[in-house]
C-alpha cells in the first residue's frame, strides 16, 4: 500500500480535529469515542494512530482547535475599532440563545471544562491557556481580572441555561448573563 504523502497526512489530520472538535463540544469526552471521531472524518478507525498517541491528545489537540476557531475574529482584528467591534460580536454571540442551543459549535469552555478538569494534564493544560487567551481579549480597561470575570460570568451563563427545563428559562438565563455582563462593563473596576 503506497505511503499517504505530507499533504494528506495534514489533509487527513485536520479532518480528525475538526470532527473530534465538534463532536466534543457536543457530547463531551466521555461519551465520544475515537471510532465516532473516524467516521464523522470519513476515515478508518486504523488511521487514528498515525496522526495521536492516545485519545486524550486527541481532546487536548481538538480543544485547542476549537478555541482558535471561536477566537479567530478577536485575534485578528487589525486596530482598536475592530478589535472592539469583534470583542462586542463575541459576548453578544456566546450570550446568546444560539450559543446556549448549539454546542457543537460554540465555546469549547463552556462545553468542556468540566470534562478537562477530569481528564488528563494536557487537557487541562489547554484549558488553562485557553481561559489566559480569552481573558486577555476580553479585558478592557480593568485588565486581565476584569476579562476572567466576564469569561466567568459568560461560560456559568451558558452552562446554567444549558440545564434549563424550557427555552423561556433558558432565555430568561441568557437575558440575566447579558445583563450581569453590561453591568460588570460598565462598573468595572469593582469596589472592593
Amino acid at each position: 500500500m503506497p505511503r499517504m504523502s505530507e499533504a494528506e497526512k495534514r489533509k487527513s489530520h485536520n479532518k480528525i480535529l475538526g470532527a473530534a472538535s465538534r463532536l466534543l463540544r457536543a457530547n463531551g469526552t466521555e461519551a465520544t469515542s475515537v471510532s465516532d471521531v473516524m467516521q464523522a472524518a470519513g476515515l478508518t478507525h486504523g488511521g487514528f494512530y498515525r496522526h495521536f498517541k492516545s485519545k486524550d491528545e486527541l481532546v487536548a489537540a481538538a480543544f485547542r482547535t476549537a478555541v482558535d476557531e471561536v477566537l479567530n475574529d478577536m485575534e485578528e482584528a487589525s486596530d482598536d475599532a475592530a478589535r472592539k467591534k469583534a470583542r462586542r460580536d463575541y459576548v453578544d454571540t456566546y450570550l446568546s440563545q444560539g450559543h446556549v442551543d448549539n454546542r457543537a459549535e460554540g465555546c469549547p469552555l463552556a462545553a468542556l471544562a468540566n470534562d478537562l478538569g477530569r481528564g488528563e494534564e494536557d487537557g487541562r493544560r489547554e484549558g488553562l491557556a485557553a481561559v489566559d487567551r480569552v481573558s486577555e481579549l476580553l479585558a478592557t480597561r480593568g485588565g486581565r481580572a476584569e476579562g476572567t470575570a466576564l469569561l466567568a460570568l459568560m461560560v456559568g451563563t451558558v452552562t446554567l441555561a444549558r440545564l434549563a427545563e424550557s427555552d423561556v428559562m433558558a432565555e430568561g438565563i441568557v437575558k440575566a448573563g447579558r445583563t450581569a455582563a453590561e453591568l460588570l462593563e460598565r462598573e468595572w473596576p469593582l469596589d472592593t
